[in-house]
């Protein structure tokens, strides 16, 4: 889908939405849970398959990341978390976790 119009993160994720990763996760005790099917993830478990980082338009220091991400149990979805000084600490903990080896660029649709 042609994404030269996507503006912000709703945009985006509508668009990740469309391409089937409609999943929303959660992060509690250094887990990924699906809100939907309460499946636990542990950050070997997960995949980054693109991210996207944002900055606000009237603020520059309202700054976030969408993590498109797979599972190892082939849940798709996506994750919008904030960076910055506004971060969560045990958000992006998590996301830190993730083995290199698990994060990829492949359904990054900025390509």
């Amino acid at each position: 889908m042609d994404n030269k119009f996507a503006k912000n993160e709703k945009d985006f994720i509508r668009v990740y939405e469309e391409k089937g990763y409609v999943s929303n996760f959660h992060i509690e005790k250094g887990k990924l849970i699906n809100n939907k099917t309460k499946i636990e993830y542990n950050p070997e478990d997960v995949y980054i398959v693109a991210e996207n980082r944002y900055e606000g338009m009237s603020n520059p220091s309202d700054m976030s990341i969408l993590y498109v991400i797979e599972t190892n149990k082939d849940e798709k979805g996506t994750f919008l978390m904030a960076y910055g000084p506004t971060a969560d600490l045990g958000v992006a903990e998590f996301f830190n976790k993730i083995p290199e080896a698990n994060v990829s660029n492949k359904e990054n649709i900025n390509k």
